[in-house]
């Protein structure tokens, strides 16, 4: 079984913000795969089960702030193979918003929730779906400067246009490279089918 992980904040105030794009693509996943996502306490997490793209697989939203993002994944990742399975989508101010990398075993590049997610699954070695979301100059990354504008940057909101891109093409492109990682069991894959493509807009 996958287990297919959005990260963001919880609350209304931050649905459609900027570092909310990884909760925002796979709450769309559940709702187009009919998963329902439950919410449990403890750990404090939304949660559901069904299939994507014609396997198992388990959804989970957590319920904690972006840095303590790993508490909800932990109990469903016991072992190396688990890890294996577990796709975390994410928000990532490195890449232009439009672009859409799978990534396997690499550092979390300062994002606080994958941070977490590695550390309380004890491993690096699980996929990354990176969703960007940084302002696009010549088609690169044109990143804020200074911790502070990163901040203020990532918890805005998308605009109607980047909102209607993002629930569309972008996630369409978000499940073709993981379509291509399931049916081959291969990261590599997924990285072949989409990480070189031109940006969405």
């Amino acid at each position: 079984m996958y287990t297919i992980v959005g990260l963001g904040n919880p609350g209304g105030e931050y649905r459609n913000t900027r570092h909310n794009a990884g909760r925002i693509i796979a709450s769309l996943i559940a709702e187009d795969e009919g998963i329902e996502l439950k919410e449990k306490k403890k750990p404090n997490l939304l949660v559901g089960n069904g299939t994507v793209l014609g396997t198992k697989a388990r959804i989970i939203l957590p319920n904690t702030y972006m840095n303590k993002s790993g508490s909800a994944v932990a109990p469903h990742i016991k072992n190396a193979a688990a890890a294996k399975k577990l796709v975390v989508i994410h928000d990532e101010i490195d890449l232009p918003f439009g672009s859409v990398r799978i990534a396997f075993g690499s550092s979390s590049a300062g994002h606080n929730g994958v941070a977490s997610v590695a550390r309380t699954v004890k491993t690096k070695n699980f996929l990354r779906v990176r969703v960007g979301v940084a302002k696009v100059s010549r088609g690169k990354a044109k990143k804020p400067v200074g911790e502070e504008a990163v901040v203020k940057y990532l918890l805005g909101n998308f605009t109607s246009k980047e909102l209607d891109l993002l629930k569309n093409e972008i996630t369409d492109r978000a499940l073709e490279g993981l379509e291509a990682v399931i049916e081959t069991g291969k990261p590599e894959m997924g990285m072949n089918a989409i990480n070189g493509l031109p940006l969405v807009q």
